[in-house]
């Protein structure tokens, strides 16, 4: 079991679509508006054309993907530093730590050491059963609410990667 990561391209849009399909099912069932849990191929293209989409492969079939929406991008997060979204692991691979790996991955090697950020961001339904907690035990804190009109409010939530800037 060899895994990888990379920032996905083009050729991955359809593969990337598939697991996000099968990985935002619970999401749509609850009723919550995520936009990754309505994606259609434009959306999956635009993600990885105009944001920083990465993906893991294991013995090279995609398994998990994450991305991070920049401060400079058509929809930055709400503090001026990346902000993560459209994070999605194959449901086939969940409970094995993998989204864990990912997240834990993007956080160190990409925002904390290459980007050098001080914190990153991303963003919740209140409504979501789990999500909170998880993030909140990985080292986020709640930072801001927001109601786009969706039927959930928008938690926002920010953890420190580096206290030297």
């Amino acid at each position: 079991m060899t895994r990888r990561y990379r920032m996905a391209d083009e050729s991955d849009a359809k593969e990337l679509l598939a697991l996000t399909e099968r990985a935002y099912e619970q999401i749509r069932r609850l009723g919550i508006h995520f936009a990754a849990a309505h994606a259609d191929l434009d959306l999956v293209l635009n993600n990885i054309r105009k944001n920083a989409c990465y993906v893991m492969e294991e013995d090279g079939r995609v398994i998990a993907t994450i991305s991070i929406r920049m401060p400079w991008g058509q929809q930055p997060g709400p503090y001026g530093v990346p902000h993560i979204w459209w994070f999605a692991v194959d449901p086939a691979s969940g409970k094995k730590g993998v989204g864990s790996e990912l997240l834990e991955w993007l956080e160190q090697t990409i925002l904390r050491d290459s980007l050098k950020v001080p914190f990153v961001s991303l963003g919740t339904a209140d409504k979501h059963p789990w999500l909170i907690d998880m993030y909140e035990r990985k080292g986020y804190v709640r930072s801001g609410e927001q109601d786009f009109g969706k039927g959930h409010i928008t938690v926002y939530m920010k953890k420190q990667l580096r206290t030297d800037l």
